[in-house]
C-alpha cells in the first residue's frame, strides 16, 4: 500500500526533487505551490497556495484531507533569501523572507498535524545556522535559527511524530543569483538532499541531519 506525502514548496529546486524521488519511490505525493503547474511532469496531485497565507494553506489542508485522507510525510521545502543590510531593508523585504523560511512553517504544520498519522515523519529543510550569520543575511540566517527552535519544540510536544531539520551546506539552487557571493563547486545537488534525507527517514533519524 503507498504511503503519503505532502511537500510545500514543491515547485522550488529541493522540494521539486523530493516530489519526484518520492514519486519514483512509490508515494502518493501532494505538491503545494505557488507554482504547481511547475510540477505536471512529476505527479497528477498538486494545489495552489502560498504558505504565507492562512486561508489558502487551510484550504489547501483541507484539500490533501480530501485527496489523501491521511499522512506518513510532511515536507517543507518552501524557502527564499535576499541579501540586504538592515540599515537598507524594508519591512516588507523582511516579513517576505521570515514568512517563507519560518511562519509558513508554523501555518502549514498547524493545520497538517490533523492528517498525520502516528509515526509520521515531518522534515524541515533548514540550513547551517552557524554559516549564516553574515552581512546581508540578518532575516535569512533568523528565520532559520527560529525553524530550529519551532522544530525542537514541536517534537517534545508531538512525541507520536519523528521530526527532522535538514541543515544542509551549500546547495545548486537559483539562491545563488540573489546573493553576492559564489556558489561552492561540493555545493550539493537537489536530488542529493531529497535522496539523503529519504534515506535518512528510511533509517529512522530525527532530531538533526547535517549534509
Amino acid at each position: 500500500m503507498a504511503k503519503n506525502a505532502i511537500v510545500w514548496g514543491a515547485s522550488g529546486a529541493i522540494g521539486r526533487a523530493f516530489v519526484n524521488q518520492l514519486a519514483a519511490d512509490g508515494w502518493k505525493v501532494l505538491g503545494v505551490s505557488r507554482h504547481p503547474e511547475d510540477l505536471a511532469d512529476l505527479t497528477d496531485h498538486r494545489l495552489t497556495a502560498d504558505v504565507a497565507d492562512p486561508g489558502r494553506v487551510r484550504e489547501a489542508v483541507h484539500a490533501a484531507g480530501m485527496t489523501l485522507k491521511s499522512l506518513d510525510l510532511y515536507v517543507y521545502a518552501a524557502g527564499d533569501i535576499t541579501s540586504v543590510p538592515v540599515r537598507e531593508m524594508e519591512p516588507h523585504d523582511w516579513h517576505r523572507i521570515l514568512n517563507a523560511n519560518f511562519s509558513g512553517a508554523y501555518l502549514t504544520t498547524h493545520h497538517s498535524l490533523k492528517l498525520l498519522n502516528e509515526g509520521a515523519h515531518v522534515v524541515y529543510i533548514g540550513a547551517v545556522s552557524e554559516r549564516l550569520r553574515l552581512p546581508g543575511l540578518s532575516a535569512y540566517g533568523a528565520a532559520k535559527v527560529a525553524l530550529e527552535a519551532f522544530a525542537d519544540a514541536l517534537k517534545k510536544e508531538e512525541r507520536k511524530l519523528n521530526v527532522l531539520v535538514v541543515r544542509p551546506g551549500a546547495v545548486d539552487t537559483d539562491f545563488w543569483e540573489k546573493v553576492p557571493m559564489s556558489k561552492p563547486k561540493s555545493a550539493l545537488s537537489p536530488e542529493d538532499v531529497a535522496q539523503r534525507t529519504l534515506e535518512a527517514i528510511a533509517n529512522g533519524e530525527k532530531g538533526t541531519l547535517d549534509l
